[in-house]
């Protein structure tokens, strides 16, 4: 394919432009390009280097992580565990029982992912830290939702509502109030 001439002349321009300002650069001295690619290279770098947060950035952060993360966690929870639970959904011959059992499964299963990542959240934050390390066995004892809900366990959705209201109470009482955010379907699925 032939490339047009204009761009054959605007890329020559170009190149003769950054050579004639490299030439023009130097000092007069003899320098090396080993050198010069030493230097390019440092510049790169630091330019690249993030600046870190303050520890006041780093606290605000973790706070808000937590709040959506947890938030997520508890709408997840609701819609589609507690809800239909509700509704007489998991009991044994009531319509429509398998796909609320595998929505309940992955929405478990979200649930406990972001539970794990607000505990990680929270560990940014002094007050959340202190307020959420009680509640790490609950969360853990969370893994075996799906299992609990196929025998018809009502008492797995119980503990399951349990351990999302004291995080919520835990967080509240931090600063950091947690509202149900219902998480779209995609959301669900990649967990």
């Amino acid at each position: 394919m032939p490339v047009p001439i204009r761009r054959l002349c605007v890329a020559l321009t170009l190149c003769c432009a950054l050579l004639a300002g490299t030439t023009a650069c130097g000092n007069g001295a003899d320098t090396s390009t080993n050198t010069t690619k030493a230097t390019a290279a440092a510049a790169a770098r630091e330019a690249a280097t993030p600046v870190p947060s303050t520890s006041a950035e780093r606290q605000k952060f973790a706070k808000t992580r937590f709040v959506a993360n947890a938030g997520l966690a508890a709408g997840a929870t609701y819609q589609w565990i507690v809800k239909p639970w509700k509704a007489g959904k998991f009991k044994k011959g009531a319509k429509g029982r398998k796909l609320a059992l595998v929505k309940a499964g992955l929405a478990g299963a979200f649930a406990y992912n972001r539970l794990k990542a607000a505990q990680k959240n929270a560990k940014g934050d002094p007050l959340l830290s202190k307020a959420l390390a009680p509640l790490s066995a609950g969360i853990d004892s969370l893994k075996n939702l799906p299992a609990k809900l196929r025998k018809g366990d009502g008492n797995a959705v119980n503990s399951f509502d349990d351990v999302i209201n004291q995080v919520k109470d835990a967080g509240k009482s931090a600063g950091a109030p947690v509202k149900n955010q219902v998480p779209s379907a995609s959301q669900l699925s990649k967990g």
